[in-house]
């Protein structure tokens, strides 16, 4: 009997999650990121993303955003074939970069966009993801904690994504 109730309680996790539309591909822009979107519903999505640096050194980032699609009930007037959809949301984000003597950020992100969906699975996006936070240095740079405002000009990113 629990096999059964098992078997059942994960079919119904399976379809609830598989009736969410979803999207999986790349960012480009003052790095390389890889981002997930989760829709909930029409109009909410989570966006999860990590970006490493192209030039220029050693880092990984990270930034999760809940955000929300075409928000104030303000859709793009010119769809055609397919459908382009305005987004907007908050969250937080977090990374580490240099090798010898690495340093940290933590703080609030923000997002927004522009996206075309086309009538076939494919997304493309463009980003602005804004940080704002603190930054923390290795005692080889100086050491201490700062205020983060870099990240307000970094973020601006080209996407594409496969959506299933």
């Amino acid at each position: 009997m629990k096999k059964i109730l098992l078997i059942a309680v994960l079919a119904v996790a399976s379809l609830a999650a598989y009736a969410q539309p979803r999207a999986i591909g790349a960012n480009l822009g003052s790095g390389l990121g890889f981002s997930y979107q989760h829709g909930f519903g029409e109009t909410n999505m989570l966006d999860v993303a990590v970006s490493v640096p192209v030039l220029g050194g050693w880092g990984i980032g990270g930034k999760v955003t809940y955000d929300w699609i075409d928000p104030f009930g303000a859709t793009v007037p010119w769809n055609e074939k397919g459908e382009w959809h305005w987004y907007m949301g908050v969250g937080g984000s977090g990374g580490i970069y240099g090798f010898n003597a690495p340093n940290w950020y933590v703080g609030a992100a923000g997002h927004f966009g522009i996206e075309y969906d086309f009538w076939f699975p494919l997304q493309l996006s463009l980003d602005w993801r804004p940080t704002i936070g603190v930054v923390g240095n290795h005692a080889d740079n100086g050491g201490g904690i700062g205020f983060n405002l870099l990240g307000l000009y970094d973020g601006i990113t080209l996407g594409v994504r496969y959506k299933f």
